[in-house]
């Protein structure tokens, strides 16, 4: 909420692109974590997707030809694009994210913040929906917020972890030290179907 402006910091301060949240705010692109909608409301997934281009023309009232085209492309990308006219209310829990993740590429950020992207979609869409993250970090910087850690690990290249302070990790391996720092106490990585962690006995736990 910091980077994204929402919240201000209680000492010192956040750039974000070198300049302060709120002066960036059309630079960066945001998913949160409840995308649910109204089923009743009469909106159609190219009117949504379109929503993501408020404040980004210079048209007034109306969209021009270039929103609409940035539109096709962001759903084409999300392979939704067949479903432009359909109202979002008739989608699936994962068709309406990759909808919200259309509203927000379509504004062509250059950084993506997605909150908790996987919560409310079956195991399969998870999985699309991470190898399409990691085909779309080819072109912009992603920002994922997830309590499953381990379940994204192979698709990660840093790791930000926040317990009271910022554990901060160059590399994407998640290891069995870097949890026992950011957790203080032990812990396992046991692999079975994914990754999962499992907490020792905190006795053989000695802090650094």
């Amino acid at each position: 909420k910091i980077i994204l402006g929402i919240l201000t910091p209680q000492k010192g301060e956040v750039r974000i692109l070198g300049e302060r949240p709120k002066k960036v705010l059309g630079r960066v692109g945001y998913v949160p974590q409840n995308t649910s909608v109204n089923r009743e409301f009469p909106i159609s997934v190219m009117d949504v997707t379109l929503m993501g281009r408020l404040g980004c023309s210079n048209y007034g009232w109306g969209y021009s030809s270039k929103d609409k085209a940035l539109a096709r492309e962001a759903l084409e990308k999300v392979g939704m694009w067949e479903f432009r006219d359909h109202y979002i209310g008739e989608l699936s829990g994962g068709q309406q994210q990759k909808v919200a993740i259309a509203r927000a590429l379509v504004a062509k950020p250059d950084i993506f913040i997605m909150d908790e992207p996987t919560s409310s979609i079956d195991r399969q869409s998870q999985t699309e929906l991470y190898d399409f993250f990691r085909e779309l970090n080819k072109e912009v910087t992603i920002v994922v917020v997830s309590h499953d850690i381990t379940a994204i690990s192979s698709y990660i290249k840093s790791v930000a972890c926040v317990n009271q302070r910022l554990y901060f990790h160059d590399s994407g391996e998640i290891t069995p030290d870097v949890l026992n720092k950011v957790y203080h106490c032990p812990v396992d990585l046991i692999a079975h179907g994914l990754p999962h962690r499992v907490f020792r006995d905190h006795k053989e736990f000695e802090n650094d």
